[in-house]
């Protein structure tokens, strides 16, 4: 009975593994899908995206790699124990197999290794190295009746027979149960064929015995107990395929994950991004952030006259130019950029990102924006002086839109201010401009702000008192 369930927990892992195989190579995604419940959901009857099958092929080449130092590992291991344990078989022995055994393994795992390295291991050579590491050990074991001058069922009771263990327990690093059933099946038909071997050898004398003292005492053979070995290494290959088939679609959807919120990260802040993927509900609109914030504006001075002057492939390019400079000093100084609207940008301190300084860092970001903008063109002798309003208050931040589009932006009147004070610096002649609230947030007297006015501003009934800052 056990040996029906082991065969069959095999075959459905390998199975399912084969048809995952399959899949990778279709372009279009089958429209009939086989899933085998008992093995979890399954993310690989997905046609993933080249770049994420690359990742995982990334992983698994590296595995493969570990899985090498590991193998000279067990080979420097097992040639310590050598040299070190006494001999206790005679020294007028016709073969002593243990250093050649040593030698072609080392060999052999040294090719594989610079193989790995190389990235230049494909699927065959993966297969084969199964086969031959349970070659190497079977024949090793097979050896131990000749140079220790002992009938062949000596060396069924060899405890080297754990090592096939390690070799099926190895191949779990590469994360796919193809090899690691691979090298079990192939240790289960090996000491098969070896106890085949023991009982044929000698047509007069099997060794069969059904004693259980005689068989610990003597050379005579137990089919029962050979046979339990038989079934172990099988029930360990299926356990650990099923195991293993089961981390590799957490390895799959670890992966799909990580590289949603990477490109997710692009489109809202990268802070929004991480409570998106790891939050219960995902990406779901109305929920709503209150907190105290600065906001920053800023604005391309006279851009619609500069982009009459640019063809379109040009405006863009220098665009992107433009917002990959100002970003740097905006996350540097802890902000977070909400929203780019044409030339525009609009970017928040202390929401999402929590900061405690938010006020201070925010005139610091301008102060840097002007300073990296200095000097630079973006086009023949174009410059893109921008302007800056900043201003402190309370906003709501959070995902908005319908359906499955949504994005990030925050909103309430302090930003609609913010924007205003932006425009105000064309009328003063400055390039930042920041609010009182700003101001009286910094308390350490850290920069040299100049009073400018006090203006009503269009969509709000109290004056606001406006400065200018002029360094740091």
């Amino acid at each position: 009975m056990s040996a029906f369930i082991v065969t069959g927990l095999i075959c459905t892992v390998f199975a399912d593994s084969t048809w995952e195989l399959a899949l990778k190579s279709k372009p279009e995604r089958s429209s009939k899908s086989v899933h085998w419940p008992l093995l979890g959901r399954n993310f690989e009857n997905q046609v993933l995206p080249s770049r994420l099958r690359q990742s995982i092929q990334n992983q698994q080449e590296r595995s493969e790699i570990l899985i090498s130092v590991i193998q000279l590992m067990i080979v420097t291991v097992f040639a310590l124990l050598y040299a070190i344990a006494p001999k206790t078989f005679s020294q007028d022995a016709d073969f002593a197999p243990v250093p050649w055994v040593l030698s072609l393994y080392l060999v052999f795992s040294l090719i594989r290794l610079g193989l790995a390295i190389n990235r230049k291991l494909p699927d065959w050579m993966l297969y084969l190295s199964s086969v031959v590491d349970i070659i190497l050990l079977l024949g090793l074991i097979w050896s131990f009746h000749l140079q220790y001058e002992q009938p062949p069922s000596f060396y069924l009771k060899s405890p080297t027979l754990l090592y096939l263990f390690i070799f099926i327990a190895i191949r779990a690093l590469h994360f796919d149960p193809r090899f690691v059933i691979s090298t079990g099946v192939s240790a289960a038909i090996g000491w098969t064929m070896m106890v085949i071997y023991v009982v044929t050898k000698d047509p007069a004398d099997n060794m069969i015995t059904r004693d259980y003292v005689e068989y610990m005492t003597s050379n005579s053979i137990l089919i029962g107990a050979e046979f339990d070995k038989i079934v172990s290494i099988l029930m360990v290959t299926g356990v650990l395929a099923l195991a293993l088939h089961r981390a590799r679609n957490l390895l799959i959807e670890s992966v799909i994950e990580g590289s949603a919120a990477r490109d997710l990260s692009r489109f809202v802040p990268e802070e929004v991004a991480q409570q998106v993927t790891q939050s219960e509900e995902g990406a779901i609109t109305g929920k709503g952030e209150v907190a105290d914030c600065t906001i920053l504006f800023t604005d391309i001075e006279g851009f619609t006259t500069i982009s009459e002057t640019l063809t379109p492939v040009q405006l863009i390019d220098a665009l992107n130019r433009y917002f990959s400079l100002i970003s740097q000093p905006i996350s540097r100084f802890g902000g977070v950029i909400s929203q780019f609207q044409g030339d525009a940008v609009l970017a928040t301190f202390n929401l999402p990102k929590p900061d405690v300084d938010h006020a201070a860092n925010a005139v610091r970001a301008a102060l840097a924006i002007q300073a990296v903008l200095k000097g630079v063109e973006f086009g023949d002798g174009i410059a893109f002086n921008t302007r800056v309003g900043i201003n402190t208050g309370s906003v709501v931040g959070g995902l908005v839109g319908s359906g499955d589009r949504v994005a990030y932006t925050v909103h309430g009147d302090n930003v609609n201010l913010t924007a205003r004070l932006e425009q105000l610096n064309k009328d003063y002649g400055t390039r930042i401009i920041v609010a009182q609230s700003t101001r009286d947030e910094i308390t350490d007297g850290s920069f040299t702000f100049r009073e400018l006015d006090e203006v009503s501003v269009r969509g709000l009934q109290r004056p606001v008192r406006i400065y200018t800052v002029a360094s740091e």
